[in-house]
């Protein structure tokens, strides 16, 4: 049951970095931007946040910082997109490019960095409970803040009239400009909110999830961030429960690689990208489904007249 506790303890873990880079990304879908960029953005928000806890001792400020590194990506690639009309697929490549090949090269000299004592944290008598005290109450603010964010952004989206600007401008760019809204500054915004959720995860890689700086560490999971929110057909409780699924799936191989299963480690290193593969083949088979629930102008470009 021990080992049961510690595996759930670990997919809330690992889920939590999908989550909020799925949670980014939903927000640009929403407002009709494809951003294929994910991997980049979080592997140079990576770096930016190990390299300022190493610098200044605080987890916080390296959230911080990986938060505005992905953003200011994020609004390179806005401006790239939505006022010079570049192809949003070739644009968001090229960034994924970028973001490794330049995290790779600016990390060199933190590869061997460690950061300060990590703290433990705990919430006081329920982290005591036996079995779902270590699966549930031992983690980091963070996985319950984002819990929270899940809460909020549905709020957001669905009950606010801004959220209801944002998705008309995913809907219909064309009708929301007819009604006045600065249809390209509401996605820049879309696209930069997204850019820091995403660097927030990234941080969150480097600084909790494996205290480290190593080059490609991100290891795809901006990719299982991209195919979660089609997963999730652009709602964040599926984002969120879709994000527990495939972190599960990434701590099985540990959990089975620890137990001596005799599987070979590559097939086990490809588990989460075989259920990415497979949910996708599922889901296409409704195109009804994905038709219903996703942005109409969804990787459109938009001019104003």
């Amino acid at each position: 049951m021990e080992t049961y506790a510690l595996l759930l303890a670990a997919t809330l873990n690992a889920g939590t970095v999908l989550a909020l880079a799925s949670l980014g990304l939903l927000i640009n879908e929403k407002a009709g931007v494809v951003n294929l960029g994910a991997e980049g953005m979080m592997l140079c928000a990576a770096l930016a946040g190990f390299a300022t806890v190493v610098h200044t001792g605080s987890d916080w400020l390296g959230f911080a910082a990986g938060m505005g590194a992905g953003a200011l990506l994020a609004a390179v690639f806005g401006v790239l997109v939505i006022w010079l009309g570049t192809n949003q697929y070739a644009t968001g490549l090229a960034l994924s490019l970028f973001g490794t090949g330049f995290s790779a090269f600016a990390g060199i000299q933190y590869v061997k960095e460690k950061l300060p004592e990590r703290v433990q944290f705990a919430l006081p008598w329920l982290a005591d409970l036996p079995l779902i005290g270590p699966a549930l109450f031992r983690h980091h603010p963070l996985v319950y803040l984002t819990v929270a964010l899940v809460a909020a952004l549905m709020w957001f989206l669905f009950r606010s009239r801004t959220g209801l600007v944002l998705r008309s401008v995913g809907e219909s760019p064309q009708a929301a400009h007819a009604l006045g809204y600065p249809v390209r500054l509401i996605r820049l915004l879309a696209v930069m909110a997204g850019g820091a959720l995403c660097g927030l995860a990234g941080a969150y890689i480097s600084v909790i999830y494996t205290p480290l700086w190593v080059e490609g560490m991100v290891a795809g999971k901006g990719w299982i961030a991209l195919a979660l929110t089609t997963f999730a057909t652009w709602r964040p409780v599926r984002v969120l429960l879709g994000a527990y699924l495939f972190g599960g799936v990434t701590m099985l191989q540990f959990h089975l690689q620890g137990a001596g299963v005799d599987v070979p480690s590559q097939l086990l290193n490809a588990l989460p990208y075989l259920a990415t593969i497979v949910v996708l083949v599922l889901i296409s088979r409704n195109a009804t489904w994905i038709r219903v629930n996703m942005p109409a102008s969804l990787g459109k470009p938009f001019h104003p007249g």
